[in-house]
This record gives C-alpha cells, structure tokens and sequence, in this order.
C-alpha cells in the first residue's frame, strides 16, 4: 500500500481469494502452580487473502490469545500457524520479530502511541527496523498518514490529538510497512460511537479499496457487522 509498485500485486490480491493464514489444531494451556489451565484446543481456522473477519466472542474465551499467537507475540503449545505459506510455529524468538515486522500491522485498543513522538515519529516506528533511507521512511509514513487523512496532524503529538485521531495515527503505524495482515484487537472498544463508526469506515477501506486482509476481534456486534464474515469464540470453541 505505502509501496507505489505494489498497486498491481494489490490488485491481485483482492481477486485471488487464496488461502493466506491456516491455522490447524492449534491448542494453547497455560501452567498455575501444577495446574494446566487450557484456553483452547483444536482450533481450524483459515484466512482468504483481501478478506475482512471479524471474532467474537465474551472476556475469557481466548480469542485475544489466538490474535496474539497469529501476531507471533504468543506461542502456541502445539498445532501449526501457516502465514502466506511460513509456519511461524517453527521460528525462534528473533525469526519471529523479524517475520513480525514486515508481515504483521497491529491495532491496539488504547493506541499504543509514544507520548514524546509526533504522529508521523510514531507511524515510523516500524519502518526503522528497515533498510530503507531517512527520505523513503519519510514518503512511507505521509503515505500512511494520507490513507487515514491525518497529513495535516503528522507533527502533532498524541496529546494534542482526539481519541479518534489517535487511533488513525494506530492504523497508520499497522499499515505503513503494507504488511500481508492487518490484526485490530477491540479497535473501536475505547472510542465513542462516532469516532468508531470513523475508525470502522476506515478498516472497511482498507479491505475493499487496498484489499488488505484484516482480522478484528471485537465485543461489538455493531463493528462486527462491518466486516465481511464473523466467527465466534466461547469457551475455547471456535464456530461460525
């Protein structure tokens, strides 16, 4: 998306309809004392590259965990996470972050903005783990910016911006390195009805427009009706 020659792979991948994440008995426990606490089992779970999902699903159910496990933040205790044909199961912890970096864009709930960065410092924050030149950085993140219509906030600072307008400097941050998925977790779930309506008719955007792939865990039927199919997650089931 921020890349001008990749308009035509863009392209592509809205139409292509492929298989781009497959998750395959994948299971996650935890360990309390000598207790294993299971969060849930053989899960299936696969991913059309350009499609918008949302996951719902009550407190507790694990579908935070799972977004965490597909971000490479968490690790499974076993199955297998296939993204854009790469098993992450089998990377280290610096394999990891650097898949991380160029594959995955996340949303988080209370924006995650450095308080002492402008927005077009905190939208760069990814590209630094890059090869790119100062000057590529900096057509990059105005690109981003442009995306959410915030060009004219790139040097302000979070506290001078709403709540809805930080978030767009969020989205601006999880697009600007044009990664294979987009992951929002409860991207909406600290804004009023407004600025999430706003940040929603961004992400609707992002898929139909730049046919970028996105997976939303939310509360809210309401910004779950916004994407493309919804899936539920309750007691460690995962279902339709």
């Amino acid at each position: 998306m921020s890349h001008p020659s990749s308009a035509a792979a863009t392209a592509d991948r809205k139409t292509s309809g492929r298989v781009l994440v497959e998750i395959r008995n994948l299971a996650k426990s935890y360990r309390r004392g000598g207790e294993a606490i299971r969060v849930f089992e053989n899960v299936d779970l696969e991913i059309r590259d350009g499609e918008f999902l949302a996951l719902m699903g009550p407190s507790g159910s694990g579908k935070s965990t799972l977004l965490n496990i597909l971000a490479g933040l968490d690790t499974p205790t076993s199955g297998t996470v296939m993204v854009d044909g790469q098993d992450i199961t089998r990377m280290n912890g610096r394999q990891l972050a650097t898949w991380r970096s160029t594959h995955i864009g996340f949303i988080f709930q209370f924006y995650n903005l450095l308080p002492v960065l402008t927005a077009a410092q905190n939208v760069e924050l990814p590209l630094l783990l890059t090869n790119l030149s100062k000057k590529q950085r900096r057509e990059h993140v105005m690109t981003a910016l442009s995306v959410v219509g915030l060009t004219d906030r790139s040097e302000h600072f979070p506290s001078q911006l709403s709540g809805g307008q930080q978030q767009r400097v969020g989205i601006a941050r999880a697009i600007v390195s044009d990664p294979t998925i987009i992951l929002g977790d409860e991207p909406t779930g600290d804004l009023d009805a407004v600025s999430g309506n706003e940040i929603l008719d961004l992400l609707e955007r992002l898929s139909k427009e730049f046919g970028k792939t996105i997976l939303m865990v939310t509360h809210d039927a309401h910004a779950a009706a916004r994407a493309q199919a919804t899936m539920h997650m309750d007691k460690g089931v995962l279902s339709r």
